[in-house]
């Protein structure tokens, strides 16, 4: 039986994009996808947030983004849907735009304020009476189906191989994991790597291992193709959602099937090039990993916030769709070895997936073939022990 340089566990954006860096890097590597309908890149906005640096590290990793998105589509032989557009940060009629336009001066290139006429002649679907302004930048933006599809062939090309089931268990001889389980059989590795989101928590914990990485229940809609254009992705300008993050490790996220925090709601949009739009969305801070409601009453409050901005969408149809996003505390992924664990690697917890994972699983694949790297050393499980 052969035995991997890496098994690498999860198929969303980050597992395809590191097993197919490795495997260009040269090594032997088994992708192991169990096809979970609730994964996060399958729903998510695709957006690139290229913009939106706070820091000298995400600073330059996020245009690094932008610039891998670039060569993707002819490195990977396939249509990743890159394209740019303006992102319009909707202000609510009783919103401090003052206090608003403070803390959007902390990213690298900081949106603009323009008012609700300009904001509509952007975005025509756009009522102008519902808000107060915008604020608002170029954003980049891909489809996720087409992104991961698009790595996973170019990944099968390069001899990769791509196994379509769920991992039953981490093989555990010692201190060391040397590989996993299917239902089907075992398979041995030198380097096994949980990309997994958060469902990368309960391989973790079979292990005997815990890590800092948080998950919350996102809910969107997905409509069919609509018979109008939306050109901007939408997104409200006053995110609670990521300051509740940041307060996340403050709470006990063992305790089963409780509620940490208040749910979220933020009113957005984002078309795709077939005209289909996804529509969000409801963050839940929920410590199950099953979805504590019915969609059905999720997803009229999701289409009834989105059409108090975008009338148009006031009768649109669409589906409910759920979905666990994982984050960290500080906003980075957890990359690196398991403390206490040899042989057992984690490259999970992407806040802004589409912009970060790219270039950052380039980088991932060098260094773990043993060559330094300043910015993936201030992303490592460590950081957390070491506070």
């Amino acid at each position: 039986m052969q035995t991997y340089d890496a098994i690498v566990i999860g198929n969303g954006i980050a597992g395809a994009a590191l097993s197919y860096e490795l495997a260009k890097a040269g090594q032997s590597v088994l992708l192991i996808d169990d096809g979970n309908p609730d994964s996060g890149t399958r729903h998510s906005y695709g957006g690139i947030g290229y913009w939106a640096g706070t820091t000298e590290l995400t600073t330059q990793l996020f245009q690094a983004g932008f610039n891998r998105h670039q060569e993707l589509s002819e490195e990977l032989g396939a249509d990743t849907q890159l394209r740019e557009l303006d992102l319009l940060l909707t202000v609510e009629k009783d919103a401090d735009v003052d206090e608003l336009t403070r803390a959007y001066g902390a990213f690298s290139t900081p949106p603009r304020f323009i008012s609700a006429t300009e904001a509509s002649e952007l975005e025509p679907c756009l009522d102008a009476n519902a808000i107060a302004g915008a604020f608002t930048t170029r954003h980049a933006h891909v489809d996720p189906r087409s992104l991961v599809a698009a790595y996973n062939q170019a990944f099968r090309r390069l001899g990769g191989h791509h196994n379509l089931s769920a991992v039953t268990g981490l093989v555990k001889v010692g201190d060391r994991i040397t590989g996993v389980t299917t239902k089907a059989q075992a398979y041995p590795a030198r380097t096994t790597i949980v990309s997994a989101g958060a469902y990368s928590l309960k391989l973790l914990e079979s292990a005997g291992v815990k890590v800092p990485l948080y998950f919350t229940h996102a809910e969107i809609v997905e409509t069919a193709a609509l018979d109008f254009e939306v050109r901007s992705l939408i997104m409200p300008a006053a995110n609670a959602r990521f300051e509740m993050e940041s307060k996340a490790g403050a709470f006990d996220w063992d305790k089963p099937n409780a509620q940490i925090m208040p749910p979220v709601l933020e009113a957005g949009i984002i078309q795709f090039a077939d005209k289909t739009a996804r529509v969000g969305q409801i963050s839940r801070f929920y410590t199950g990993f099953e979805s504590p409601v019915e969609g059905e009453e999720s997803k009229k409050r999701i289409l009834g916030a989105i059409a108090q901005k975008i009338p148009n969408l006031k009768n649109v149809s669409g589906d409910w769709r759920h979905c666990l996003v994982s984050f960290t505390q500080d906003g980075l992924p957890l990359l690196g070895p398991v403390p206490s664990v040899h042989g057992l690697y984690l490259f999970s917890g992407f806040t802004g997936p589409f912009a970060l994972v790219p270039p950052v699983a380039q980088r991932y694949a060098q260094w773990i073939g043993e060559a330094s790297d300043s910015f993936i050393e201030q992303m490592l499980v460590n950081r957390f022990s070491a506070e």
